[in-house]
């Protein structure tokens, strides 16, 4: 009786083992993988900026309009921070000489058609990030796209903290999303 449970405990645990290290390499392997097909996607120019949160590329002689993941900006009737948040997304992009990686999360595109990304300067840093840290956007994730989640909540909360862009105190006075609500477009 003492030789059946010890080889019973053996032959599950060997499998379970083997198991879980096969889920570790592949989910080590798949999270790396995104960032190196990332890191070989080529940078696209920068055709127009509609507002603060969404711009127009220039992918494979085609323009695309791409609305940046993780973060919504006033809208341009939101005087007057609309115009200063695309001022600032136009200064970033100037800075990045017009050009930007796409960096694509788990959907790719929004009910609207609109390509979902968050943009990368040429120097590597996140657009996304950098709006909400400036006080130009807030927060706005829409799951599953929540890879920069905790990124983009520790900016907020420091741009909060800092008063800064429409967290002062002549800040915004309505979200963007309320604004929308009750103007919508025709």
């Amino acid at each position: 009786m003492n030789g059946k449970p010890a080889k019973f405990k053996r032959s599950t645990i060997v499998p379970t083992i083997i198991f879980i290290v096969v889920a570790v390499f592949y989910l080590a392997y798949d999270k790396y993988s995104f960032s190196k097909q990332n890191a070989a996607e080529p940078f696209v120019s920068v055709v127009s900026v509609a507002d603060g949160d969404t711009v127009t590329v220039l992918i494979d002689r085609k323009e695309q309009k791409v609305r940046l993941i993780g973060m919504d900006a006033p809208e341009l009737g939101q005087k007057p921070w609309g115009r200063k948040s695309k001022q600032y997304m136009e200064d970033l992009l100037r800075a990045s000489g017009w050009k930007v990686r796409l960096e694509y999360d788990v959907e790719s595109k929004d009910k609207y058609g609109r390509t979902l990304a968050y943009l990368r300067t040429t120097d590597g840093r996140i657009i996304n990030l950098l709006m909400v840290k400036g006080g130009y956007a807030m927060l706005f994730t829409v799951p599953p796209n929540v890879r920069y989640v905790n990124e983009l909540t520790a900016a907020q909360t420091e741009a909060r903290t800092n008063e800064l862009g429409i967290w002062s105190r002549k800040g915004l006075k309505e979200k963007p999303v309320d604004y929308r609500r009750e103007h919508r477009r025709r």
